[in-house]
């Protein structure tokens, strides 16, 4: 089980005999909320890569400002510590209104109207900045949440569900924008006339008001209901002390089996997460236009969203298989990103380069590697209990905006020819497969619920 990463005192649970561990319905209210500040947070963040021929036309946008704006979210990780200590310590309405905050101001930067367009381009990239710092909490606090308030055999299900919401956000990005904004008659923008222009700008301010006030909205309903904790702990786990933040620094980065599965989460979703921002312009050569790029963004993530969910549901029921699905999902999600990498090289394969295989390769790619999220986060939870699951889950996703960072500053040299995007992928894959498959699984927390409980 792996319990000598941990000693027994750590594990001592807090409850007392007649404070039993129970569940209360509104735990279900939390979560809705908290997974409605996820999706708007990757929908805001997502907005531009969709419709990048729409906003060079209409704003003036050149290639390393597409780059940029998706950039925004990896760079809005910086404070990422700041928000998982205050969440660790003052709870989750602290946090929640705090990052609701930072994206209430984030879409109100986006919607100032000014006429100068250097002026709003620099606005429109500060907005997109706070919405990035919004990101710890809308990735990183989906464990911390199912651990607070829901029992140990749904905790798997309220995490896929928290955590899968944000990647949908990202989803309906290529479906909203690309339907919602006309794209120009040609890729770079010229040669258009003054109306199709104003046309474009109006529909692409119409999106920013409308997710301005869905923001505003439920900000508003945070303030009115959110409750930090329930009355009395979901389960053993819940209520069990955690290290200090210095022996949990120490115990994370002194865990070799932690720092293996870190590596094999962070490195493939971090370049995925830069190479599905910047989808249209990986498809651009091939003659894909921009409405067909968003819809295989959108299914390749509703499909990892629907997958991640029902792994998790399974998890809940077939409790230690973590290690058996992500490996059967990584195996899945290697083999997809080889085969759509090898059909960009169909002069050499000869295999088909057809818009229903790049279709069914993408969406592949996205169904079996965003699928493994919430499978991660139980699993780095588990592996490291008692660290609290907001410095656990922020070190991890911290790790995987690093890469994403990465990714995405090489992109800005090297934006002519982006085939090595994909070999990126694949290789990234193919190397956390690895890792997964040395890796030596505990279930410290499984072990307090269910053996220590009894």
């Amino acid at each position: 089980m792996g319990l000598q990463w941990s000693r027994e005192e750590e594990r001592r649970p807090l409850l007392a005999g007649s404070r039993a561990p129970r569940v209360f319905g509104r735990r279900w209210l939390v979560l809705l909320l908290f997974s409605l500040l996820g999706f708007m947070q990757g929908l805001v963040w997502n907005s531009w890569g969709p419709i990048q021929n729409s906003a060079r036309a209409a704003y003036g946008f050149q290639g390393l400002d597409i780059a940029l704006l998706v950039l925004w979210g990896p760079i809005g990780f910086l404070p990422c510590f700041l928000f998982m200590w205050l969440m660790d310590t003052r709870g989750l309405r602290v946090t929640v209104l705090l990052t609701l905050l930072c994206m209430v101001l984030g879409a109100g930067l986006r919607c100032i109207p000014v006429s100068d367009l250097a002026l709003r381009r620099r606005l429109i990239h500060g907005g997109q900045l706070l919405n990035g710092f919004a990101g710890p909490t809308a990735m990183n606090a989906a464990p911390f949440l199912s651990t607070t308030w829901f029992s140990p055999d749904e905790r798997a299900t309220a995490t896929a569900i928290a955590s899968m919401l944000n990647y949908l956000g990202g989803a309906c990005a290529f479906l909203i924008g690309p339907l919602i904004v006309p794209a120009p008659n040609n890729t770079s923008g010229s040669h258009l006339t003054e109306g199709h222009v104003a046309s474009i700008k109006d529909r692409i301010e119409a999106v920013m008001y409308t997710e301005f006030g869905v923001i505003a909205l439920l900000f508003a309903a945070v303030v009115a209901y959110f409750p930090a904790r329930p009355p009395v702990p979901p389960s053993v786990a819940a209520a069990g002390r955690r290290l200090s933040y210095r022996s949990s620094v120490w115990r994370l980065l002194s865990n070799v089996r932690f720092l293996m599965i870190v590596f094999a989460y962070a490195i493939p979703l971090g370049f995925y997460a830069g190479w599905s921002g910047v989808l249209d312009l990986i498809l651009t050569p091939i003659h894909i236009n921009q409405v067909d790029a968003g819809w295989i963004g959108f299914w390749s993530i509703v499909g990892g969203c629907f997958v991640g969910i029902a792994v998790g549901r399974f998890a809940d029921s077939v409790r230690g298989v973590l290690k058996p699905i992500l490996v059967l999902l990584f195996s899945a999600s290697t083999l997809s990103a080889t085969w759509f990498t090898l059909t960009f090289l169909s002069r050499v394969t000869h295999l088909p380069l057809t818009t229903a295989t790049i279709y069914t390769s993408c969406i592949l790619i996205g169904v079996f590697l965003n699928g493994t999220v919430p499978i991660f986060f139980e699993m780095f939870v588990e592996t490291v209990y008692p660290v609290p699951e907001g410095i656990t889950c922020g070190f991890v996703t911290f790790l995987s905006n690093i890469f994403t960072g990465l990714l995405l500053v090489f992109l800005t040299f090297y934006h002519i020819e982006l085939s090595w995007l994909n070999w990126c992928l694949t290789g990234s894959c193919f190397l956390s497969l690895l890792f997964i498959v040395c890796f030596r699984e505990s279930y410290d927390r499984l072990y307090l619920d269910v053996f220590i409980s009894v």
